[in-house]
């Protein structure tokens, strides 16, 4: 069965052009860290996949081929189209998914505040970039004490992103963007960071965010 989910996965790949393979990364980058996605070949990728979603790898690649507008691909090899899965997925590859955090009250950590909903956008992810160039080496005290994630996740993020802290920082804001959905704007980030002792211009640029 998983030889047959690798082989449909491969041939799924190489059917796509070249520009729709790297769309189809970008997509995944909800699910998968940039970090590995990036450099993936398409071989790569039907091994990350595989491992990433053990026995639902096909529903995910129909939901992004369903995104991509491949429905042709979607029914020449039968994929099983399904209810797109959510941002936060809660199997991680050799964890528990008691390890996941979930928090469905609202603000950014325990006994935190409530962020106001002042700015509707979305925080994107070249603005998390722009956040991350600034965090420093503080990012997992960042992340543990104001954005609610576990050490477990943030170490795994370090693993899968070798010697490169700026995508530490990113991958680890985009862990609290996909928690936070629609709810992750500038003005709730914010509202998170400030009791941090960070670079100045994080606030301000995240203010100027709150101004787009």
């Amino acid at each position: 069965m998983a030889r047959d989910e690798r082989a449909t996965l491969l041939e799924v790949h190489q059917a796509l052009p070249e520009e729709q393979f790297q769309s189809l990364k970008f997509l995944l980058e909800e699910h998968v860290p940039a970090g590995l996605l990036l450099p993936a070949s398409r071989p790569e990728l039907c091994r990350i996949l595989l491992q990433r979603f053990p026995g639902n790898s096909l529903h995910v690649t129909a939901g992004i081929l369903r995104r991509l507008g491949r429905l042709d691909l979607i029914q020449h090899f039968q994929l099983p189209l399904e209810e797109e899965i959510p941002e936060e997925d809660p199997r991680e590859p050799n964890g528990d998914p008691s390890d996941v955090r979930r928090d469905p009250a609202p603000g950014c950590r325990p006994g935190g505040i409530p962020a106001p909903s002042t700015n509707p956008r979305r925080l994107t992810e070249k603005d998390l970039m722009q956040i991350a160039q600034r965090l420093g080496r503080e990012w997992q005290e960042v992340g543990i004490l104001c954005l609610g994630l576990e050490r477990s996740r943030l170490e795994q993020i370090q693993e899968e992103n070798p010697s490169n802290p700026i995508l530490w920082s990113f991958e680890m804001l985009r862990e609290w963007r996909r928690r936070e959905r629609h709810e992750a704007t500038a003005s709730r980030l914010q509202s998170c960071l400030e009791p941090a002792r960070l670079d100045p211009g994080i606030l301000d640029l995240l203010r100027s965010f709150q101004g787009d």
